[in-house]
C-alpha cells in the first residue's frame, strides 16, 4: 500500500501533479493539502476511477490528517515565479512555507520519502534538512530536491538542435536548479551527440534559463507548472517503483552528499554538501550517488566552477535561515 501526499495541491503545479498521481496505478491512497481549495480539488479527482483521494485544509488539524501514514510526500507549495523574478527572489516567502510543512513531515510522517519542488530548491532542500535534523529524524537517503525538469528540458532542447527525437536522448544535468547552477553534461549524452560550436552556448543557456521562456510566454500569469508537474511525477514514480523493489532505477536529484553512499567523494570534489547528481534508487531511497565530475569536458568544468560558487551561497542562505528561524 502506497499513500502519496501532495502539499500545495491546489496550485499551478499541485493540481496537475495530483491528477498524475491519482491516475498512477502504483498509488493506493492520495491525500492533498493546501491553504485553500484542496477539498474541492480532491472531490474533482475523486470522480476518476482510481485510488481514493482526500483533501485537507489547515483548520481541523488538516496537516496531521494529510501526513499520517504517508509513504511519499511531494511538496510543490509556495508562490510561483513572476516576470523578472529569480528563484532567490522567492526565498523569503517560500522558505517559511517549506519550513512549516517539513515540520509537519517530521512530526507525522518522519519515515516518508520527501520530494521538494518548492523554489528555490538550492535553498529549500537545505532548509528541509535542517528542520529534520532539529527533530532528530533526518535520513539523507529519503530527502530529494526534484531537478528532473532540467533533465527533461535538456533532452528536449538538444533534440531540437540535433534533429533527433527527444525521447531518444538522455542528457545528464547536474549541480543545482537555478540559472547557472544548472550544468548540462552534453558530452555525456546518450546517444552521443555533436553540438555545433556556434550553437553550444545558446543551448546551454536555454537549458539553464528555460523557465524564463515560460514566464515570458505566460505574460506574468504563471511559470512552468505543467512541465514541472510532469517532471515531479516522473521522479515520484521512480521513487515508488524503487521502493517496491524494482532494480536499476537511476534519476538525478539534489541530495545531501555527506549522508548518502558515494556522496563523500562528490562533496570533497565540490566543497559543498548539496549537489544534484545521478542516484540509484532503492527500497530505502538513495542506494548510491554517482560522481560524473571527472568525466566532464573542459567547457563543462568551467560551468561547474560557476555553479559551485552559486550553490555555496544558496546553501548557506538556507542553512542560515534555519538557524535564525528554528523549527517549531
Amino acid at each position: 500500500m502506497v499513500k502519496a501526499v501532495v502539499l500545495g495541491a491546489s496550485g499551478g503545479i499541485g493540481q496537475p501533479l495530483s491528477l498524475l498521481l491519482k491516475a498512477c496505478p502504483l498509488v493506493d491512497e492520495l491525500a492533498l493539502y493546501d491553504v485553500v481549495n484542496s477539498p474541492g480539488v480532491a472531490v474533482d479527482l475523486s470522480h476518476i476511477s482510481s485510488a481514493p483521494v482526500s483533501g485537507h485544509l489547515p483548520k481541523d488539524d488538516g496537516l496531521r490528517k494529510t501526513l499520517e501514514g504517508a509513504d511519499i510526500v511531494v511538496i510543490p507549495a509556495g508562490i510561483p515565479r513572476k516576470p523578472n523574478m529569480t528563484r532567490d527572489d522567492l526565498f523569503n516567502i517560500n522558505a517559511g512555507i517549506v519550513r512549516d510543512l517539513i515540520t509537519g513531515v517530521a512530526k507525522y510522517s518522519p519515515k516518508a520519502f520527501v520530494l521538494v519542488i518548492s523554489n528555490p530548491v538550492n535553498s529549500t532542500v537545505p532548509i528541509a534538512a535542517e528542520v529534520l535534523k532539529a527533530h532528530k529524524v533526518f535520513d539523507p537517503c529519503r530527502l530529494f530536491g526534484v531537478t528532473t525538469l532540467d533533465v527533461v528540458r535538456a533532452s528536449t532542447f538538444t533534440a531540437e538542435v540535433t534533429g533527433l527525437k527527444s525521447h531518444e536522448i538522455y542528457v545528464p544535468v547536474i549541480g543545482g536548479h537555478s540559472g547557472d547552477t544548472i550544468v548540462p553534461l552534453l558530452s555525456l549524452a546518450k546517444p552521443k551527440v555533436s553540438i555545433p560550436t556556434d550553437k553550444l552556448d545558446g543551448l546551454v543557456k536555454r537549458i539553464q534559463f528555460g523557465g524564463d521562456e515560460v514566464v515570458k510566454a505566460k505574460d506574468g500569469a504563471g511559470s512552468a507548472t505543467l512541465s514541472m508537474a510532469y517532471a515531479g511525477f516522473r521522479f515520484a514514480e521512480s521513487v515508488i517503483k524503487a521502493a517496491r523493489g524494482e532494480k536499476s532505477i537511476v534519476e538525478i536529484s539534489y541530495v545531501y552528499l555527506p549522508g548518502v553512499p558515494g556522496g563523500d567523494e562528490i562533496a570533497k570534489a565540490t566543497g559543498i554538501d548539496f549537489f544534484a547528481v545521478p542516484v540509484e534508487l532503492g527500497p530505502n531511497g538513495v542506494q548510491k550517488a554517482t560522481n560524473p565530475l571527472s568525466s566532464a569536458n573542459e567547457y563543462e568544468k568551467g560551468l561547474l566552477e560557476t555553479a559551485i560558487k552559486g550553490l555555496g551561497a544558496s546553501i548557506s542562505k538556507g542553512v542560515g535561515f534555519s538557524a535564525t528561524e528554528p523549527a517549531k
